[in-house]
């Protein structure tokens, strides 16, 4: 069982390419690696704030109301604090991530109309 010795020596060495990138590209990773690292930050951190802001009330109303006290369990508080981190995350991180490749593009237009 498992991927025969030729398929996986065939698709090593199919990584291995002989082409090098061109400084332009180089840059052009580089930034893409930036804006996503920003973005995954920026998504941690709305996540953490969202998760504190989630969780304050839910666990105060479950304490508090008579229907959440009957009808909420740890699991459905543990699904509202989380749906609410996770939706702050991956909304905050696109927008991050859109905004630098946005910031990108205008830089490359830029870019290019000053060399023509």
């Amino acid at each position: 069982m498992g991927i025969p010795s030729e398929l996986r020596d065939m698709w090593v060495s199919r990584r291995e390419s002989f082409l090098i990138a061109s400084p332009a590209e180089e840059r052009k990773i580089v930034r893409t690696k930036k804006c996503t690292h920003d973005g995954v930050i920026a998504g941690f951190k709305a996540a953490s704030i969202a998760c504190v802001a989630s969780a304050v009330p839910t666990l105060a109303a479950v304490r508090m109301v008579p229907w959440a006290k009957a009808n909420l369990n740890y699991v459905a508080q543990a699904l509202i604090i989380s749906a609410a981190s996770i939706a702050a995350y991956f909304i905050t991180a696109d927008k991050t991530i859109l905004e630098c490749a946005r910031r990108n593009a205008q830089l490359e237009d830029s870019l290019r109309n000053t060399r023509q």
